[in-house]
């Protein structure tokens, strides 16, 4: 498994979201860890998480894991990527060393021998990672699996766009074709282009456009460069529709009890269904 994400990575097939996330914990502090824990409230719809047994499908930095033990659920992280996994870790170790409550393992959510023997959840998330699988539905339908009767699934996916769907992908296309300093430049193009048009809009609101860039300025704690990165460079690379979202949870017996969508736009589009006493197909 290491050799094949070693491979991939260096050949551009993968993206190493990883390596760009532990440049992201560096510039981790309080003020990011709450935004992290707010996000999840609000996407849950509870304040306290004490009692409830919840993945984290996906951890990326391992920050939304310590956001949910922190509120106080049991949780079970895991990645695909090693360095998400030794984020995770780091994390685990620095807030809740050698808790009980907290596991973090290596996996994917394509491996059903491995998905089986996680159990059941009362809460699957797992924000922008399923479209990154290169097998986005599978994931979906293997993530609904994991969740308890009466439990929540709650996703963001990225959302299909008929124009800029095609150029998104041909960015990434390239960027894992170039070298390391034709990534960089790339990234900061985007990121220049990116900042300067939010920079105008907060402007046109009155707003302070550096206030964006501060450790509580940007929602659920994320950082605008890393953000830009993972953007850019993220490959694998899927799309979905709020309605093909919809449509694909219910006929498994979910029913949707949040929706946030980017109104046309790019960006993720989230979700939570919570799970029928049905079984799930």
């Amino acid at each position: 498994m290491t050799r094949t994400w070693d491979d991939e990575t260096r050949s551009g097939q993968r993206f190493g979201f990883g390596a760009n996330w532990r440049g992201f914990l560096a510039r981790l502090d309080e003020g990011r860890i709450r935004q992290a824990e707010a996000s999840v409230v609000a996407l849950l719809g509870r304040n306290d998480l004490a009692g409830l047994r919840l993945l984290d499908l996906g951890s990326g930095s391992g920050l939304f894991s310590l956001a949910a033990r922190r509120l106080g659920a049991t949780v079970v992280s895991f990645d695909f990527d090693p360095d998400s996994v030794a984020c995770t870790s780091g994390l685990r170790q620095a807030f809740f060393p050698d808790d009980a409550a907290w596991t973090v393992l290596r996996g994917s959510v394509l491996d059903r021998q491995f998905l089986d023997g996680l159990g059941a959840f009362d809460a699957v998330y797992s924000w922008g990672v399923l479209h990154h699988t290169g097998d986005q539905w599978t994931a979906l339908d293997n993530a609904a699996r994991l969740v308890a009767p009466g439990g929540l699934l709650a996703i963001a996916l990225y959302n299909h766009q008929p124009f800029f769907t095609p150029l998104h992908t041909a960015l990434k296309r390239l960027y894992g074709a170039s070298p390391r300093a034709g990534r960089f430049c790339l990234a900061l193009g985007y990121a220049l282009g990116a900042g300067a048009a939010l920079a105008l809009a907060d402007l046109a609101r009155g707003r302070n456009p550096l206030a964006r860039h501060a450790s509580s300025g940007l929602p659920r704690g994320m950082s605008f460069w890393h953000d830009v990165v993972d953007w850019v460079g993220g490959w694998p690379f899927e799309t979905s529709t709020p309605e093909q979202v919809f449509d694909f949870c219910r006929a498994r017996r979910f029913e949707l009890r949040f929706l946030r969508t980017v109104g046309g736009k790019s960006g993720c589009n989230e979700f939570v269904f919570a799970r029928g006493a049905a079984p799930v197909r």
